[in-house]
């Protein structure tokens, strides 16, 4: 009869309205999932920044190391390598490497069979070291610094620290175009954007400090205070 809702009527209405009902689910699950997802890749992409900013601190800590100072270290060898036994080692494997005097570093091997090998790799770094030996041991003496190569070297530091705060800077804005991105995706909220972007900011602002933080002490070191 016209007006009246057959059982059948009622059964195909109830399997709609819980089609609906469990499509809806579905889609909120979907999209809690993914909003997860989401989280946890940037807590990855945040991981990786800092990782990333580290790592250009520590490479530029790495070269400012390798510049003299006028006076004698053992870290101004670091990174030579002397090919003995058929493999390229590096120089503090094989000898011990002491400061004799502010001006002068000894290398002690520890096979004096290889002595010869090691001034080679020395003379060959060029780091303008001039390395001399009496059959046992290695003396380097290490000349002065005149004030024009303080200013030369100081200059250069402050290059090579402005390079690598770029390098800090560039890691920052692949950063914050991620971050952006995720919002634009509306994978974030807003003030989730702001906030890692905020994030960001300070992390890169502790790395540039740290690199201000190490060529101020190189400068300090060249100038002999």
């Amino acid at each position: 009869m016209e007006g009246k809702l057959t059982i059948c009527d009622l059964s195909h209405s109830l399997l709609i309205i819980f089609g609906m009902a469990k499509d809806k689910t579905q889609k909120d699950k979907i999209q809690k999932d993914k909003s997860q997802v989401e989280t946890i890749n940037l807590d990855k992409v945040m991981s990786e920044l800092r990782e990333e900013m580290k790592r250009a601190v520590s490479k530029l800590e790495e070269e400012i190391k390798l510049v003299r100072t006028g006076r004698a270290h053992p870290s101004l060898l670091d990174g030579i390598k002397v090919f003995a036994y058929d493999s390229e080692i590096p120089i503090n494997q094989l000898a011990v490497i002491s400061v004799e005097s502010p001006s002068s570093l000894i290398i002690q091997p520890y096979d004096p069979n290889i002595i010869s090998s090691i001034e080679k790799a020395i003379l060959q770094s060029g780091r303008d070291l001039v390395p001399s030996n009496d059959g046992k041991l290695i003396r380097i003496k290490i000349p002065p610094l005149t004030q024009e190569n303080r200013e030369k070297l100081i200059k250069l530091i402050r290059k090579k620290a402005e390079d690598f705060k770029v390098s800090i800077r560039n890691i920052r804005d692949k950063g914050r175009g991620k971050i952006k991105e995720a919002k634009d995706n509306k994978a974030i909220s807003e003030d989730r954007m702001k906030k890692l972007l905020d994030e960001i900011q300070k992390m890169t602002n502790e790395h540039t400090s740290e690199i201000d933080r190490i060529t101020q002490a190189k400068e300090k070191e060249i100038l002999g205070q």
